[in-house]
């Protein structure tokens, strides 16, 4: 048993004039508070009460003890109720880690939508490509695009999320139709660099395979929005975030192909630390992402 639950055994015997009375009070039974009280004297190697068949008395060290215990106590407890109103109060900073391309886009927006309704949140948003490491580096919670894995962290899913290949009609109009992910070492592809395997291009058959297709073409480039430029102007084929090309998709100045052989085992995750007495400002977030994603995708 803690030294703290002892103390607080010894105080409350002491504030109720006797363990029967502290019995009664606390709703544990005379016996576990008398060994409480005893193990403390014993560690502390002092007598704190001088107890007689019917009644008991504080001893000098016991009084000693009791006036500066009761006082820690009590700074132990302002503590943690300064701490349970932190954690669940929508106040101070929240700092947020998020890819690049997700800030960029259009889904991006969801971020500044939770800023506007949050006025009495200060938002830190550190966009950057790279899988930061959360504890170490102070994040309050971070967006992912990724297959998940296992992992001590937290994840809730707020969208679905494939890479789109997709070209302009003058392209497809020139170079005839693309019917199979092998065809595409043919053709001239824009690489996008963030990508882990830019140059090989994941697939999926009917039947559930997987397979990669090697790519090449006259660009690279580290930006899905500047890929996409180059795919309009007729380049060549891009395949990029599917949140990045649907508005030109909408638009009619790119066409998606090889739609059934896409895989879709990726999402887009709001990943935290831990789950016990999470902070309230924390849970709100990925609820407001969650919930804008239903509305907005």
């Amino acid at each position: 048993m803690d030294t703290l639950t002892r103390i607080r055994a010894f105080i409350d015997v002491v504030d109720a004039e006797g363990f029967s009375a502290a019995a009664r009070r606390g709703g544990r039974s005379k016996a576990l508070l008398s060994k409480y009280v005893r193990e403390l004297e014993d560690e502390l190697g002092a007598l704190l009460l001088n107890r007689t068949t019917r009644q008991f008395s504080l001893t000098e060290a016991g009084h000693t003890y009791y006036r500066t215990a009761s006082e820690i106590l009590k700074e132990i407890d302002n503590l943690a109720d300064l701490v349970r109103a932190s954690n669940s109060d929508l106040k101070g900073r929240l700092r947020i880690s998020a890819p690049r391309t997700f800030v960029d886009a259009e889904i991006g927006q969801s971020l500044i939508d939770f800023g506007k309704a949050h006025p009495e949140l200060s938002l830190e948003i550190v966009s950057d490509d790279r899988f930061v490491d959360l504890v170490e580096e102070g994040f309050d919670v971070a967006i992912r695009i990724t297959k998940l894995e296992d992992s001590t962290l937290i994840a809730r899913k707020l969208d679905d999320f494939q890479v789109q290949i997709c070209a302009s009609p003058a392209f497809l109009e020139k170079n005839g139709p693309i019917n199979h992910p092998s065809e595409l070492s043919r053709h001239a592809c824009i690489l996008d660099t963030n990508g882990r395997s830019y140059s090989n291009w994941r697939f999926v058959e009917p039947d559930g395979t997987t397979f990669s297709v090697p790519v090449g073409g006259p660009i690279e480039v580290n930006s899905p929005l500047a890929a996409v430029r180059a795919a309009e102007s007729g380049i060549g084929i891009s395949g990029v975030p599917e949140f990045i090309a649907r508005p030109k998709i909408a638009a009619g100045t790119l066409v998606p192909i090889l739609e059934t052989y896409l895989p879709k085992d990726r999402g887009i995750y709001a990943i935290y630390p831990h789950r016990r007495y999470l902070p309230t400002k924390v849970r709100t977030f990925v609820d407001f992402l969650y919930n804008w994603f239903r509305k907005n995708t």
